[in-house]
């Protein structure tokens, strides 16, 4: 199989299997179940326009769960604000929520926006470093168990 097709096999099933990515501090487990499914619908569309070429990176819904902890830790600064309340904007528009027009950001300059992309980026290289991890552990155990197995079948050429 070539190794395209493997990486497209892998980037699929990652979809459904790779973590969701949130900031350490205890509070990654309260996500809501609504972002929890944009954050695979969201997926599965990043699958898509990576086919059609465009570059794979994490989306806006992986961004907003990894920020939601971060929220409840300490207060941040402007930028993150904005950027957090950009994200609320459009993720919860692709819910079928509108975000109160007080708090409501409906775009992000190019300095936010970099900021916001490079976060995007880092979200999923984070992904990939632990679907490798998980795979790499799978293959290992996987020789283990054969080798355990062959080590069984092969008869003992000495009693003693």
């Amino acid at each position: 199989m070539s190794q395209t097709i493997e990486k497209g096999i892998s980037e699929i099933v990652g979809v459904f299997t790779d973590p969701i990515i949130v900031f350490p501090g205890g509070w990654g487990e309260d996500l809501p179940d609504w972002l929890k499914t944009a954050i695979t619908l969201e997926r599965l569309e990043m699958n898509m326009r990576a086919l059609k070429g465009e570059e794979m990176t994490g989306t806006d819904a992986e961004a907003l769960a990894y920020m939601y902890p971060r929220t409840m830790e300490a207060p941040m600064d402007r930028d993150w604000v904005d950027i957090y309340l950009y994200l609320g904007t459009k993720v919860m528009a692709r819910a079928g929520t509108e975000m109160p027009e007080d708090i409501r950001k409906d775009s992000l300059d190019d300095y936010l926006m970099g900021k916001l992309n490079h976060l995007k980026a880092w979200i999923y290289q984070q992904r990939i470093k632990v679907r490798l991890e998980r795979d790499r552990a799978e293959r290992r155990e996987k020789k283990e168990e054969e080798a355990a197995a062959r080590k069984a079948e092969q008869p003992a050429l000495f009693t003693f």
